[in-house]
């Protein structure tokens, strides 16, 4: 595998230098390596090159861009660019294709053209101006910044248009075509809405033109097709009329596209198969329906338990006879994934989870009149689909073959998408709760956020808060068949998330002020923490970047007049040590979860309320938590700890709308928080300058120090491990702070944790037994363990390869 891997790469980076057919025609450039080139297939279009030089290359020229003719042409074409070349301002190459290699048509051109690309993206367009230049640089810079693998230009999208289509006859066979070929790939093409679009951009390394097929003009629906984890968002553009040449469209082009859209179905068959398995589940589905309604009668007609306790109880009886059924009979036993008794954990995990979300529904038609047998029975039927795709895709198909599957939420970008939303009603505009974080960034909002009570600023004029939370209508008032990120990068600069069920869904706003100013749907204003984890804790993030201080993870603590920070991937152990260094050793508590850092390497408080997972229990010796508090403890604590997030995490994967799920299953099982001095008895510390930073670890144990470079790459890793959640990977490529983009903020967090780090000790220790809370003071005092034996110390770290004097 490596060794295809190396050759690919080596292809590709042989793929940037000079093709022999090649011709360099000049213009101008800095001399540097282009990031991106303006590919431009050409044939016969003598008429338009020059219009379309004078306005392509200004609007591409900021971009590090060359421009690339892929020419198939029969007339002056290239006479005509090379004459026009040493004019322009960047540096413009052709590749013609004499008659006898021109197979494939446009598409073939394409893919041939992208072979000799010296950018890392490549933009597609056509020539004859259709393409709007000041559209397709927009579409680039898209693509750039985003973090995606193809941006795709759409005439049926937000504002776009397909107005330069002549007549309705043209409109109507290009509105036919996107009709069947999203029909012919429902999966594969649901977050493209014109996956026929001429105009696209796509990242080089992400595409592998060796699996390409090229065939008449429609490239983009081979791209897309070919590579069904790639990352797509899409980009509103107004198609504009025709201004020189004329169309190559004709009737012996419309066939063989769609012979080509059957050669592409047959390529990637295999919904049959899984069809068989799905009225299989359903078989089994069904006899856990007569399964479940007879334990249901059992326990609420006959013993008179409560129908929603009852329901529960049901529900285990149930799962337990599908999974049997479902484990020896629906699938072979290559498709099974894992263990036996891994595969009953997951199942019973999944239908656990999805009891929460039909308890409120059964309690709902109940109480409308339904008998509760029967809304039983129809809440367990209203599922199966959602309970199949889980089985299918997760608990047993895994185990086959890993799965390509297009990411789930669909991106747009709009240059007047606020426009196109329906107006909502008016709401009070006053925040009666006002933060004050770390003297450096202000929050005023309409909900009470108790993650940042510690830093209540009640004094703050509302006029004068950098971030503003307030409740309001955010989307469109129907439901929608997927969630959706639209950009509007017209004068509102706002970002609008939005799930399936309309405005009663986890929908919220960001217009980037300043103010920045965050409207959150009324399902979201339930869910406080939802709203801080999923969106306030993102902006803050970036809002301190842009003030010199980045938001860590790590957690801070003070012992003995010295500043100790932990760092570890989440659900490490990394709340367990500090709770024990604190109740063992005393010291100050700074944070548990994220700490405020800058270059000169002070640490700030950031005391958020700790979350307590399972194996933090044993280190919670709290006596003013209540009995029913430790009851309830122990229920949250497991719900909330990794494996019930990473259940979330896989959930994510598919097209259901998970952050309201998120948000549903914590107003119902709030999560475990409590401030620490109610675990522990401590003090709060302020700030404090760190001089050890302890990089903790499961394994054998071990212990190493980390150079700068790697802990500064380290550090960045655990930091963006913790805004795992959705749709924090949508929404932060998209945030703009003044006039800092992602990649120039991300790029001055790195600058601001070297200068953080260039003064801090950075140690990595492992321990197979959660034993960091037992060796970090000892390294601290500078104990010496190589004279004990073994079986007095853990671990011996003076004669562990590597260990740390």
């Amino acid at each position: 595998m490596a060794h295809v891997i190396n050759s690919r790469t080596d292809a590709r980076e042989g793929d940037r230098t000079d093709h022999p057919g090649v011709q360099d025609l000049g213009g101008g450039g800095d001399g540097a390596a282009p990031r991106l080139t303006v590919l431009v297939p050409t044939r016969n279009e003598q008429e338009s090159v020059p219009l379309l030089l004078d306005r392509l290359a200004p609007a591409v020229a900021p971009l590090g861009a060359e421009i690339l003719f892929v020419d198939d042409s029969d007339d002056g074409t290239v006479k005509e660019l090379a004459a026009l070349a040493p004019g322009s301002r960047i540096p413009i190459r052709v590749l013609h294709r004499p008659p006898g290699v021109r197979g494939g048509g446009l598409s073939g051109a394409v893919v041939a053209g992208a072979r000799v690309a010296r950018g890392d993206w490549v933009l597609v367009m056509d020539g004859d101006l259709q393409h709007p230049p000041g559209a397709a640089a927009l579409l680039a810079r898209t693509a750039m910044r985003e973090g995606v693998d193809i941006a795709v230009g759409t005439r049926y999208a937000g504002t776009g248009q397909p107005e330069g289509l002549a007549g309705a006859g043209r409109q109507a066979t290009s509105s036919t075509a996107t009709r069947l070929v999203k029909a012919a790939f429902p999966r594969r093409l649901a977050t493209v809405s014109d996956p026929l679009s001429g105009l696209f951009a796509f990242r080089k390394d992400a595409i592998d033109t060796d699996l390409l097929r090229p065939v008449g003009f429609k490239i983009l629906l081979e791209i897309l097709v070919r590579h069904p984890a790639a990352r797509v968002a899409e980009v509103a553009y107004t198609f504009a009329p025709r201004e020189a040449g004329r169309s190559k469209a004709s009737l012996r082009e419309g066939i063989a596209f769609v012979r080509h859209v059957g050669r592409l179905r047959r390529g990637v068959a295999g919904g049959q198969r899984q069809l068989l398995r799905m009225i299989a589940f359903g078989a089994v589905g069904l006899s856990g329906v007569a399964v479940n309604t007879a334990a249901l009668w059992l326990f609420f007609d006959l013993l008179g338990v409560h129908h929603l306790v009852g329901a529960a109880l049901a529900t285990q009886f149930s799962t337990a006879w599908n999974f049997v059924l479902t484990d020896a009979a629906v699938y072979r036993k290559g498709q099974r994934q894992g263990t036996w008794y891994g595969r009953a954990g997951r199942f019973f995990a999944m239908n656990n989870l999805l009891l929460v979300a039909r308890l409120p529904l059964l309690q709902w038609l109940v109480v409308a009149g339904m008998g509760v047998l029967t809304a039983n029975a129809f809440t367990l039927v209203l599922l199966f689909l959602l309970r199949f795709v889980v089985s299918d895709r997760l608990i047993y198909r895994g185990g086959e073959q890993k799965v390509q599957r297009r990411d789930p939420v669909r991106m747009l970008v709009d240059s007047d998408a606020e426009s196109a939303e329906a107006p909502s009603r008016k709401r009070s505009v006053y925040l009666p709760y006002r933060y004050d974080v770390a003297g450096t960034v202000t929050i005023g909002s309409q909900i009470r956020l108790p993650e940042l009570e510690f830093f209540r600023a009640q004094w703050i004029p509302d006029a004068e808060v950098d971030i503003a939370i307030r409740v309001g209508d955010v989307g469109r008032r129907r439901p929608r068949r997927r969630a959706a990120l639209t950009e509007d990068r017209g004068e509102s600069a706002a970002l609008r998330y939005e799930e399936h069920l309309g405005r009663f869904g986890a929908n919220f706003r960001v217009r980037l002020g300043p103010p920045i100013t965050v409207e959150v749907g009324p399902l979201l204003a339930r869910s406080p923490h939802v709203v801080y984890t999923n969106v306030v804790e993102a902006l803050l993030r970036f809002v301190l970047i842009s003030r010199g201080r980045m938001l860590l993870h790590s957690a801070c603590v003070e012992l003995d007049g010295h500043g100790v920070m932990l760092s570890a991937l989440t659900d490490t152990g990394k709340t367990a040590t500090v709770l024990r260094l604190l109740r063992e050793h005393g010291g100050r508590f700074l944070s548990d979860d994220m700490t405020v850092v800058d270059a000169s390497g002070r640490a700030v408080c950031f005391p958020k309320p700790l979350t307590i997972s399972a194996h933090t229990l044993r280190a919670v010796h709290a006596e003013d938590l209540t009995k029913k508090e430790w009851r309830r403890l122990n229920l949250q604590s497991r719900l909330h700890s990794k494996g019930g997030r990473s259940i979330a995490l896989m959930l994510a994967r598919f097209n259901l709308p998970i952050m309201g799920i998120n948000a549903i299953t914590q107003i119902l099982v709030p999560p475990p928080k409590y401030s620490v001095d109610r675990l522990v008895p401590c003090r709060l510390g302020s700030s404090v300058e760190v001089k050890d930073l302890f990089v903790i670890e499961r394994g054998a144990p071990s212990l190493y120090d980390l150079d700068g470079a790697e802990a500064l790459e380290r550090m960045l890793v655990n930091t963006e491990d913790a805004y795992g959640f959705p749709p924090y990977r949508y929404l932060a490529p998209a945030l703009r702070i003044g006039s800092l983009d992602h990649a120039e903020l991300r790029a001055r967090e790195r600058e601001i944790l070297a200068g953080f780090l260039s003064g801090v000790r950075t140690r990595v220790l492992a321990s197979d037994c959660f034993g960091w809370a037992d060796e970090i003071p000892r390294l601290l005092a500078g104990e010496r363990h190589t004279s004990r034996t073994a079986a007095e110390a853990w671990p011996r770290w003076g004669l562990l390869p590597g260990a740390a004097a």
